[in-house]
């Protein structure tokens, strides 16, 4: 076999690669030697067909096989000599020529052929100690804790019929039929629906024009939907709804007590403001560490920059691109609306792939010189928590992550990133910063990591 290097730009390499037709035939008889003794042809005994009569049958299709098998030997060759750590398979290409590919079967030929290598580049790790990180902390108030009992007690509230027009707190049943530019559209029809008026829980400013209404009245109500709401073909649209209110119910009195708890499922209420302090007390934390993962990520970014592989970078950058673009489409906007261009846009987002890539590639490179590993039962807890997402068909996906190696894979990535952000937490400069709660769940810039 011969190997000869044609090009090396960046962290792209070319080869070609001779392999003589007398060695892709001497495999092809080693390979028909091991059949002889398998196969059973009329007129033979079992083991003394002759080799020459097998090469007649099957010469081409052993040759064919041979042919793969020394492609995949000779490519494994170069990887291995020179000591390359593959971004993507190698690339090979055959000779298209018909005939040249039928004289390289029959073996009147040697097979000739290009592959080409993406390898990963060398990456010199940072000084992670000098990383300086501020944990933004909140702790839960009492007030805070007491707000949500009464959002909760709100939702539990008991209302009774009343005579006269809905005020606000009220809760009325209505029916409605929406409309935009005089066309009803999907999920705009309803009936009997009730509605707490003042919950904030439809779309803004429809359950203040439902004030004054009476039972059996109809009102015309229109309103705009927000620009991010979840129907995106429905964002930043305005709707007119015809409202037929039903019964109007006035709220009665709640007490948050033991017994308020207990309807709840809990022991007492202090049992109760327990367990929503715990689970506040998460959120904060989860808030917390996502921005202290931030800061993280971007002080990683600051300490390596070097040169990605080209098509890693390209399949990062289409999968954004393909999302921002439908979910442009689904709201009907431009570019221009956003205030840029196309042009821009791509630029801003072929910097964000290429960000993403890189800080893949550091965080898997600090794994492997750091042995952090996902164990199996780290993926089996995963599996367990994705399948009690879906309840009534546990066992359906319990058996589709058991049988398709790529979703785990999928499950087992994002806990090896947050094993490694862990180990690196431990090892930078943390100083704790109490904020309040606004700039704790202050949005930063749209996400630029790579989870």
């Amino acid at each position: 076999m011969q190997v000869t290097e044609l090009s090396a730009d960046g962290l792209k390499r070319e080869f070609r690669v001779v392999v003589p037709a007398a060695e892709l035939d001497a495999k092809a008889n080693a390979r028909l030697a091991e059949l002889k003794d398998r196969v059973r042809i009329n007129g033979f005994r079992p083991g003394k067909v002759p080799v020459a009569h097998l090469k007649r049958l099957y010469g081409k299709s052993v040759l064919a096989e041979v042919i793969d098998q020394a492609v995949n030997e000779a490519n494994s060759k170069i990887i291995d000599d020179n000591g390359f750590k593959l971004a993507m398979q190698p690339k090979v290409e055959l000779p298209q020529d018909q005939e040249a590919v039928n004289e390289v079967v029959e073996g009147k030929a040697d097979l000739t052929y290009t592959v080409g290598i993406e390898v990963l580049p060398a990456i010199a790790l940072g000084d992670f100690r000098s990383i300086a990180i501020e944990k933004p902390v909140l702790a839960v108030s009492d007030a805070e804790v007491d707000e949500t009992i009464d959002r909760i007690a709100a939702g539990n509230r008991p209302y009774s019929p009343k005579e006269g027009p809905v005020e606000n707190g009220d809760r009325v049943t209505v029916s409605f039929v929406g409309t935009m530019d005089g066309e009803k559209f999907e999920g705009g029809t309803a009936e009997n629906i009730p509605v707490a008026v003042g919950s904030g829980s439809f779309i803004p400013g429809f359950e203040e024009q439902l004030i004054g209404l009476t039972k059996g009245e109809t009102r015309t109500v229109t309103v705009t939907f927000p620009p991010n709401y979840t129907a995106a073909n429905l964002a930043g649209k305005e709707a007119s709804f015809e409202v037929t209110a039903g019964e109007v119910e006035a709220p009665g009195e709640l007490a948050i007590d033991d017994e308020f708890a207990k309807g709840l499922g809990q022991e007492d209420l202090a049992t109760l403001k327990n367990q929503v302090r715990a689970r506040l007390q998460q959120e904060h934390e989860n808030a917390s560490r996502a921005k202290v993962k931030r800061q993280l990520l971007d002080a990683l970014d600051g300490q390596h920059q070097f040169e990605v592989p080209p098509t890693l970078a390209q399949q990062e950058f289409d999968g954004i691109w393909n999302s921002v673009r439908a979910e442009m489409d689904a709201q009907k906007k431009s570019f221009e609306d956003e205030g840029t261009t196309e042009e821009a846009a791509r630029a801003d987002y072929a910097k964000i792939a290429e960000r993403r890539v890189r800080l893949g590639l550091v965080l898997a490179e600090i794994g492997e010189k750091n042995n952090i590993q996902v164990t199996d039962e780290e993926v089996t807890r995963a599996v367990v928590e994705r399948a009690r997402q879906f309840p009534g068909q546990e066992q359906q996906v319990w058996d589709y992550y058991r049988q398709n190696a790529q979703a785990l894979a999928s499950l087992r990535a994002p806990i090896f990133e947050e094993k490694v952000v862990d180990f690196l937490i431990e090892l930078a400069k943390v100083t704790e910063k109490p904020v309040s709660k606004e700039e704790l769940y202050a949005e930063d810039e749209p996400s630029k990591d790579v989870a």
